[in-house]
């Protein structure tokens, strides 16, 4: 299989923006900004050959695995999914509408391609744990990926979880943060401040990298190092922009679970391109 291009990739990218925003803004709620943050890390897995998956068949018992604990993050996983071919595009505009498995936060008895029901934060790494250990039980290649938000960190229970996968040395998991800086109620380095990350995740045994979390370039490379550590799990701070790329047409920077105005939308699509 060809190796996609960096400007295939960017496609992808911008496609799965518009998704985002027109989804929301068709339901008229969701996390957007959320959402966008996110797109590269995504867009890195699924498209740029990590991700071992098949949209024909999602339940593949040897398939890598992606889970979204920052649940609430859910329009960037359907709009990836249907990109990915696991249902058609035009389905997206059913996001938060009765009867629809597009839920507000994912639901994996709902639609294939979920791996987790998410969205209690915090709790995407004990999950993803468990999915490394059976794949270990299993002798199976899989790969697990977690995606957590920067706020979510501040749980308890992620660390309790990066305890017992390093002492379970679970090569084969990978926590990515999403660090836009922002949760619910404000900056988090005024809720609570977590920074220095790198460092924290090393002092609990795992190998960890800096990125930048919107260029693909060292999305890939950073993932590319992950895939090559072996005897710990291995964690990727991507450092994001909340809303990225439309943040300067926001009336705030902490623009949280709130789909944009059609207007607004209109102008962030144009933006995007």
């Amino acid at each position: 299989m060809t190796a996609p291009s960096l400007q295939e990739l960017q496609q992808r990218a911008k496609n799965i923006r518009r998704s985002i925003i027109t989804s929301t803004t068709e339901a008229g709620s969701g996390h957007p900004t959320s959402s966008l943050s996110g797109v590269e890390i995504a867009v890195a897995l699924y498209f740029g050959g990590f991700l071992r998956h098949d949209a024909k068949n999602p339940h593949w018992p040897q398939r890598d695995r992606f889970i979204l604990s920052k649940g609430h993050a859910a329009p960037l996983l359907y709009a990836v999914l249907a990109e990915a071919g696991y249902f058609p595009k035009e389905e997206l505009n059913t996001l938060r509408k009765l009867d629809s498995p597009l839920e507000g936060h994912p639901n994996m008895r709902r639609l294939p391609g979920v791996e987790a029901s998410t969205g209690s934060l915090g709790q995407g790494l004990s999950l993803g744990i468990g999915h490394a250990l059976a794949a270990r039980l299993d002798n199976y290649p899989s790969r697990v990926y977690v995606l957590m938000g920067d706020g979510e960190i501040e749980e308890g229970q992620v660390w309790e979880a990066a305890m017992a996968a390093h002492k379970y040395k679970l090569d084969n998991l990978v926590g990515v943060v999403d660090q836009n800086n922002y949760q619910q109620t404000g900056p988090t380095s005024e809720v609570m401040d977590m920074k220095p990350l790198v460092p924290r995740w090393q002092s609990f045994g795992w190998f960890a990298q800096e990125i930048n979390g919107h260029d693909l370039n060292e999305v890939l490379a950073a993932l590319k190092k992950a895939q090559e550590t072996k005897g710990r799990p291995s964690a990727i701070v991507a450092r994001t922009i909340k809303g990225y790329p439309i943040q300067g047409l926001l009336p705030d920077p902490d623009y949280h679970g709130k789909a944009l105005p059609k207007d607004l939308a209109q102008k962030a699509l144009a933006a995007i391109g």
